[in-house]
């Protein structure tokens, strides 16, 4: 007989011996399995099992500490209890089977009988499917929102033209959400190892998460909201920083501007033409020959006479920053890495060479704390000629053939691995490196730092972009959902190339991605090389209009968009929020019809729609809800067909919202203007919004230099409250003038206490479209007739009006 080695899968086995020691529960089971049950506060626990004899605790992912938490542990005769006041973990003694309860002892969730399972290094938790359950999250994954029925492999990849339903893609966050029978929960695997999840994929009996090697070492959070789990989350795994307001204006880039003169160029063009711009994209044709920390002599002859011409303008500059260091004698970045031993290494010491668009490249090990510090020096010449954004790309690492060896080693901060266990974090550690240099080096100054790969916990130091998309329909609704979903993993600032890098847009297509890309996190326009050009202004005048009206419209909504990154800053809540968010068990944002919806912060509901669509299905979750662009109320609950011309993104508005704006558009974030909108939508419940400012580039707001006010809506007392400012900051405005949208009447208006008269006016939030008409010029357009305004001085003190 042939004998074979036997590969069964191991389960954990019996519990042999514990002990409880306050918030943690150790032991281990019969096959050897050392196991670890951590509260990190009442609805957190972090559950360890390993086959060493440590457990591993360095986690480039998890900042967050456990909180002094009352946990107690009760011996049954086939159980033990583990519990705070808010979750129980029971575990089976029989075969280490943990199931999660609330505090009504209801199952959260629970493990298949199977348990958690080794199959030789590889390790697998498998957890029972329970009646209706969903799942939703996992970051940049592609699919529908529910990923019931789905699998799913992180393992960071140089994704090129990806198609709509590729796996993997350039970035891993292994934290999905389950919902059922009205429970929530969160499960956060922190393992860089290459990782696979199934939602029921292939079998109709469990999900599962499994990582090729290491721990099986992952975090389960309870929540009574989505919105609760994705605070624990960030708690877990952090928070951004603000990042400067000119960052979130919007973006222009190509695979490249080159020479300098077209640079220029494209800077002139957007102010003659009266588009707002902030930022010009260098892409890696400002390098001598692709080599990073270098500009092309021939092409870029004066940068810094470029950089000061620039901000002459009103414009910031974002530097293209690959990892691969060409291997050239006399090529002083890597001569500098070479002699301070930086580089990734074979397990013989040589160094790993690869090649990439300078060449045969070596490439910095951003594990190695002398290589974070050396990689801040590289940047001071950027800082010194002004530059103070940064986009980290082919940070997967994308190398040609595509075949990056897994023996190569990186440092882990002394405790070498293989690339094994460091391909999912490498482009994590470069813009960690890049963001936390270049923050130091600009003296208080933000940064603006950008990524395509990443792992979780990535939004403490950059925004991610959703990489090589292709010009068609289909990816556009794609990138919405990548950015949804993104943002139930905690990266409240990501955003996607309007108009596709790849391929040639058509100029219905442009249009429509620059209306949805308005309301987006990051907004950027981008195309590659070989293509047609891609500026607003280069598809004709109905296009250019199109796009001067939604990228206006983003820069009078910015004292709200801000005011949502200060929210992320502070409770990990996305940007684009996923209906799932809100509206978890509603079946009817699951719909493929409507799955793309998504809510820009807590007011606007927006509907993408494909480009060649002039009606399109708009669903509106519970409450009542206002067009945008008139007025026109709709009750929720309900599907309504709406129309959607090129020129009309449908946009809504939920009852009660309190949405602050800038009164006009300048040409780029620092032009304020001095009059402050706050448009106060009618509802039937109370409301707040907290308005947020600051001076927009440094880090001041974190000595309290800025300017907070709660603005509160109580529809049972007909009184809207602007409270007094909180924090050091004293913002320009003169004005504040308060819109009242779908008010019968508002009579009789008190401004603390003192009558005040109300006015009305026809409001528009986009400018009518010009229809070439040698006699009738200008079309009508969509616009609110009457609206009721009250217009007072801007003061620091509190406000309260009321009327009947």
């Amino acid at each position: 007989m042939t004998k074979i080695r036997s590969m069964r899968s191991q389960t954990a086995g019996k519990i042999l011996r514990w002990q409880c020691d306050g918030p943690s529960l150790t032991g281990q089971t019969q096959a050897g399995i050392n196991f670890r049950i951590h509260f990190y506060n009442e609805k957190i626990v972090r559950i360890s099992l390993t086959k060493e004899d440590f457990f591993e605790e360095l986690s480039y992912a998890v900042v967050g500490t456990p909180e002094q938490t009352i946990a107690e542990a009760k011996e049954g005769d086939t159980t033990i209890s583990f519990s705070t006041s808010a979750l129980n973990v029971r575990i089976d003694k029989e075969n280490f089977r943990l199931s999660f309860l609330n505090d009504k002892g209801e199952i959260i969730n629970e493990d298949d009988s199977l348990g958690s399972c080794w199959n030789g290094e590889q390790v697998t938790t498998y957890k029972k499917l329970q009646d209706g359950e969903r799942f939703i999250g996992l970051g940049e994954k592609t699919g529908p929102l529910d990923r019931k029925g789905q699998g799913y492999t992180n393992w960071n990849t140089d994704a090129y033209a990806y198609h709509t339903g590729a796996d993997p893609l350039y970035c891993s966050t292994p934290f999905y959400i389950g919902l059922h029978s009205k429970h929530i929960y969160g499960i956060f695997l922190d393992n860089s190892y290459k990782t696979y999840f199934n939602f029921g994929a292939s079998n109709n009996r469990f999900s599962s998460f499994a990582a090729d090697a290491g721990e099986m070492n992952y975090y389960f959070i309870h929540g009574d909201s989505v919105a609760e789990v994705i605070k624990h989350y960030t708690h877990i795994t952090g928070r951004m920083e603000l990042p400067p307001l000119w960052s979130i204006g919007y973006q222009q880039c190509r695979y490249s501007y080159y020479p300098d003169k077209e640079v220029l160029s494209v800077a002139n063009t957007f102010r003659e033409k009266d588009i707002p711009s902030d930022v010009i994209v260098f892409d890696i044709h400002y390098m001598e020959q692709y080599k990073i920390f270098t500009w092309s002599q021939k092409d870029f002859p004066d940068p810094k006479a470029l950089m000061q011409k620039l901000k002459e303008l009103g414009f910031n500059v974002v530097v293209m920053c690959d990892p691969g260091i060409k291997v050239e004698d006399g090529y002083h970045t890597y001569e500098d890495g070479k002699a301070k031993d930086v580089f990734i290494k074979y397990p013989d010491g040589e160094n790993y060479t690869g090649q990439v668009w300078p060449g045969w490249c070596h490439f910095p090990d951003f594990t190695n704390p002398k290589t974070r510090t050396w990689w801040k020096e590289q940047f001071k010449d950027y800082v010194a000629l002004g530059v103070k954004g940064f986009w980290n790309d082919m940070n997967e690492i994308a190398t040609w053939g595509h075949s990056l060896p897994e023996n190569i080693e990186m440092n882990f901060e002394g405790n070498i691995s293989s690339m094994r266990r460091g391909r999912n974090i490498y482009g994590f550690q470069m813009a960690r490196s890049t963001y936390e240099g270049t923050k130091e080096l600009l003296n208080g100054k933000r940064p603006f730092n950008l990524t395509r790969s990443a792992f979780s916990g990535i939004q403490r130091y950059s925004a991610v972009w959703t990489g090589d998309n292709v010009a068609y329909d289909e990816h556009m609704m794609l990138g919405v959902r990548l950015v949804n979903s993104m943002g139930l993993t905690g990266i409240a600032f990501a955003g996607y190339d309007v108009g596709g890098f790849v391929g040639n847009t058509d100029e219905n297509l442009f249009a429509r991605w620059i209306s949805i890309g308005a309301f987006s996190p990051f907004f950027r326009g981008h195309t590659m090389i070989n293509t047609r050009d891609s500026e607003p202004w280069t598809f004709g005048e109905r296009v250019e209009e199109i796009s001067r009206n939604y990228i206006k419209l983003r820069y009078r909504l910015l004292p709200y968009l801000y005011s949502l990154f200060y929210d992320a800053s502070k409770t990990g809540m996305p940007v684009n929020r996923s209906l799932a968010i809100n509206y978890p068990f509603d079946s009817n944002i699951y719909d493929h019809r409507f799955h793309n919806q998504y809510l820009f912060g807590p007011a606007l509901l927006v509907a993408p729609v494909e480009s060649n669509k002039d009606l399109v299905r708009v669903y509106l979750p519970e409450g009542n809800w206002f067009d945008l662009y008139t007025d026109q109320n709709y009750e929720g609950n309900s599907i309504m067909v709406a129309d959607c011309p090129l020129d009309k993104l449908p946009v809504y508005v939920s009852g009660s919202s309190i949405i602050p704006m800038r009164e006009k558009a300048g040409s780029n974030v620092n032009d304020r203007g001095d009059m402050l909108e706050i448009h106060l939508y009618k509802g039937n419940i109370d409301n707040s919004f907290t308005w947020y400012e600051d001076d927009g580039e440094t880090f001041a707001y974190q000595q309290n230099e800025f300017c907070t006010r709660k603005i509160e809506y109580i529809p049972t007392e007909q009184k809207l409250v602007v409270h007094a400012a909180e924090g050091k900051f004293v913002p320009d405005y003169k004005t504040i003038t308060v819109y009242f949208h779908g008010f019968d009447s508002v009579n009789n208006p008190l401004i603390n206490n003192s009558p005040q008269s109300i006015l009305t006016k026809q409001y528009r939030f986009i400018q009518p479209m010009a229809n070439y008409d040698p006699v009738n010029t200008m079309a009508d357009g969509p616009s609110i007739k009457n609206l009721p305004f009250i217009s007072l001085p801007f003061e620091q003190q509190k406000i309260e009006i009321k009327w009947s």
